[in-house]
């Protein structure tokens, strides 16, 4: 049957819909009409379907002289004679008792017909979705106004739905949306899409976003994911995985470019019920699975590369990056992946052009007592106000901190009024989250007992600036406000880099006007994400606490082996920092955790012998060659190979610390080659690079020597200073003498500067003296050091005064040479 070809004006197939159609069918009916019939040669699977148009819904509206019926129930509502649920429930009385029209049931029932025929099953199980011509705009994109029904079968069922979704065109939250909006409501029609439904039930779904939801960091796709229906992502009902993929490395199909997987709880299931009135029903996820990732490496790249593709024809058709928000599923059956929606994303893509960052900074110390996925990136003080059932949104109290178990669109008017928001459930792309970037709201989600261990008017601080990771402490700690303007940023010769190492809030300082990292600190990602010794890893035989075995097999629980979880932990934590500023490079520094440190992770006593003074004692390249640490160093070589050849991320500078003797460097390099780290061998221009730490009045003096091995010189001021003035650094006793600026130091310093350059090799400096010290800054300037790398707070200020004084010093090279 020749569907694409019927004439009714009450009917639209997706394959003739375009996304212009909005008027016609709304925003979500004519994206699908877009990717069906736009994107379904680039080999995108859409579910097939149709939807009733504008025309039907007011055909429905007028058969029943509705119209003025609307209007003075609006009319009421808005002279506060009615309140809002008096209005909303009389409308959708009104609208579910009209008859729809007989043209129109003939019409739908045609057309479901006809999609069984498509899909080869004469009554199809398909999904119900409203979809409102004042919906899915970029200026008015709130999630969720109308009711969507899955699990439908049957033309009587289809029939039923569909004159539920007119009457939820008039739900409180919509009408509440559209009166916030300045939208009339009753020139905004309702458009219903009948789809196909991919049995995800028996397979896994989410949300992607072809961007950082936090950061607007747009090299990157995201993606949620659980078991059974979406709905349950969507709304927040679970804390799902979460996939980071670099976009860049989705050109090349030799590259898994996927940046980070993090394994959510996924508590529940929604699968399809059977008899009765409800058409879904959420099940206990078996532990099994709530141990397991729901998609495979192949299924996350897949969906990385569609999303792009997606975004890719959308920017071209918009004419400027349009960033998307999609659905997607897995048919349990079949195995097949889906795309189910994509709409524009609306909140960073408004940010992206900004002149101005705004950070904030906790200025107390303290340990959280709950712990979540971070949203907004701001903090907020204020009292908890618990509302653990919808019945209870009345006793709100507005400027408090909503904590609830989940949020829907019912919770809108009193998240508006809300400081904060916290929720036992949901990820990144939850209700939760999109209304509270929506609304300039910080939120932390997904806490898992948010609602059971805080009362009702307690004090709190939400601090969302602390990477990915939210945190809420008891009572309201200090925290300040700073906006950075990044206006008229003079150019400096001196590279600016950044110092990190944190991979959760890497992507936070995107914006920076920075040269790349000088200095990603590789202990916090093992401390924080792997929180293993390497050793234990590699021998957990040898390890001795029952305890220390228990938590490391749950760690390494989703992984084909205790290896394979340290390569890849620690691989994509490299990954998401040398993504943040790529392709300029990342000066990945090798692991340098004294003895003592590496004891205190998990399994890590068993591996370490005690030292009166770590400081200067078995740490750095001393580690990587012996036999104590050689499996060790064995699975960080590898872990740099997983990001330059797997991730793609071929900007990653190695970087090795604490390299005492020229022999002690051969032995590193040797080991390094034989781990298949080949310094100017490898992917990239001019293959792999390696740097050495100067930190060891060593370096400085055999600077020429160490040149011949190395790629080049980072300045680590902090220990040169000690060893240079025999200090602790430490020690409260010697801080008067412990001083950068010391001249003993600022000699070492100029003279590695100036012997480096003359073989060849650039310095740069990884302390935080240029930051706190001007005059610091200048000597090295002066001195022709090649790059400074600063805490991020310090970028704007430091390269502000080197450009000043760059500035000077050409003017004043100038003056004498005239």
């Amino acid at each position: 049957m020749d569907t694409s070809a019927d004439p009714s004006p009450l009917i639209a197939w997706f394959d003739d819909l375009r996304a212009d159609d909005v008027p016609r069918v709304g925003g979500k009916n004519a994206s699908l009409g877009e990717m069906v019939s736009q994107l379904a040669t680039a080999g995108i699977p859409v579910p097939p379907g149709f939807a009733t148009t504008a025309a039907a819904y007011w055909a429905t509206i007028d058969g029943s002289e509705l119209r003025a019926t609307l209007a003075a129930e609006l009319d009421a509502f808005h002279a506060n004679t009615r309140s809002l649920a008096e209005v909303g429930a009389a409308i959708r009385r009104a609208i579910r008792e009209a008859p729809l029209p007989d043209a129109l049931r003939a019409a739908i029932t045609a057309a479901y017909r006809a999609l069984g025929e498509r899909v080869g099953d004469p009554t199809p199980t398909v999904a119900v979705r409203s979809s409102a011509t004042a919906e899915d705009l970029p200026e008015a994109s709130f999630a969720g106004q109308q009711e969507t029904f899955l699990n439908i079968r049957g033309e009587a069922e289809v029939l039923a739905a569909c004159q539920a979704c007119y009457a939820s065109l008039f739900t409180d939250r919509a009408i509440t949306y559209r009166e916030a909006n300045g939208f009339d409501h009753l020139k905004v029609a309702l458009s219903i899409g009948i789809q196909a439904m991919a049995r995800s039930d028996r397979g896994a779904a989410g949300v992607i976003f072809t961007l950082d939801t936090e950061t607007g960091f747009a090299d990157v796709v995201m993606i949620n994911a659980a078991w059974g229906l979406g709905e349950n992502v969507v709304k927040g009902e679970v804390n799902p995985d979460e996939y980071y993929v670099h976009k860049p490395g989705l050109a090349d199909p030799a590259l898994r470019p996927i940046l980070r997987k993090r394994l959510g709880a996924k508590e529940k299931t929604m699968v399809f019920a059977s008899g009765g009135s409800q058409t879904t029903r959420n099940l206990d996820t078996p532990q099994g699975k709530r141990d397991r990732f729901a998609l495979e490496d192949n299924d996350i790249l897949t969906l990385a590369r569609w999303a792009a593709l997606i975004e890719r024809h959308y920017s071209e058709r918009a004419g400027k990056p349009t960033p998307m928000d999609i659905e997607w599923a897995k048919d349990g059956v079949s195995g097949k992946l889906y795309i189910l929606q994509a709409r524009p994303e609306t909140v960073q893509s408004r940010r992206r052009g900004a002149a101005e960052m705004v950070s904030y900074v906790l200025e107390d110390r303290a340990e959280p007592i709950v712990l979540g996925r971070s949203v907004g990136g701001a903090i907020v003080s204020g009292e908890v106000c618990v509302i653990r059932h919808p019945d209870e949104i009345d006793r709100f109290r507005p400027g408090s901190i909503l904590v609830a178990e989940i949020t829907d669109p019912d919770w809108v008017p009193i998240m508006r009024q809300a400081a904060g928001i916290i929720t036992d459930h949901g990820g990144r792309t939850c209700h939760a989250a999109i209304v509270s970037r929506e609304l300039g709201i910080p939120a932390v989600v997904g806490t898992g007992d948010a609602t059971t261990r805080l009362g009702d008017g307690d004090t709190v601080t939400l601090s969302c600036a602390e990477g990915e990771v939210g945190k809420i402490y008891a009572g309201a700690l200090r925290f300040r406000r700073e906006t950075i303007d990044l206006h008229d940023l003079p150019a400096t010769r001196t590279k600016i880099m950044l110092n990190l190492a944190d991979p959760g809030s890497a992507l936070r300082h995107w914006r920076l006007p920075v040269d790349g990292i000088g200095l990603a600190r590789m202990e916090f990602i093992i401390t924080e994400d792997v929180q293993v010794h390497p050793m234990a890893l590699a021998h957990p035989e040898r390890v001795s606490e029952p305890e220390a075995r228990a938590a490391i097999d749950a760690l390494t629980r989703a992984y084909p082996s205790p290896t394979e979880y340290f390569v890849e932990t620690l691989g994509r934590g490299i990954g998401m920092l040398a993504a943040s500023v790529y392709p300029r490079p990342a000066i990945v520094r090798m692991s340098d955790f004294k003895t003592n440190e590496y004891a205190r992770l998990l399994g890590g006593a068993d591996f370490e012998h005690h030292e009166e003074n770590p400081m200067i004692g078995f740490r750095g390249a001393s580690r990587y060659y012996s036999e104590r640490y050689r499996d060790g160093f064995a699975l960080e070589c590898r872990a740099i190979r997983y990001v330059r050849e797997v991730l793609g991320l071929t900007n990653v500078v190695v970087m090795i610390p604490f390299c005492r003797t020229l022999g002690e460097a051969d032995r590193v390099l040797e080991v390094m080659a034989a781990e298949g780290l080949r310094r100017g061998e490898g992917p990239g221009e001019g293959g792999l690079r390696v740097y050495v730490m100067c930190e060891i009045p060593s370096n400085v003096i055999l600077a020429r020597e160490f040149s011949a091995r190395f790629d080049g010189f980072s300045i680590g001021s902090n220990d040169l200073t000690q060893l240079v003035l025999g200090t602790d650094r430490d020690s409260e006793l010697l801080a008067h003498i412990y001083d950068e600026r010391d001249p003993a130091v600022v000699s070492m310093i100029q003279q590695v500067i100036r012997e480096a350059h003359g073989a060849g090799r650039p310095v740069g400096i990884c302390g935080q003296a240029p930051s706190d010290h001007p005059d610091f800054a200048e000597m090295l300037v002066e001195a022709g050091i090649d790059s400074i790398s600063l805490n991020p707070d310090s970028v704007l200020g430091v390269r502000r005064r080197v450009a000043d004084l760059e500035a000077r010093l050409a003017a004043g090279a100038k003056s004498h040479a005239s």
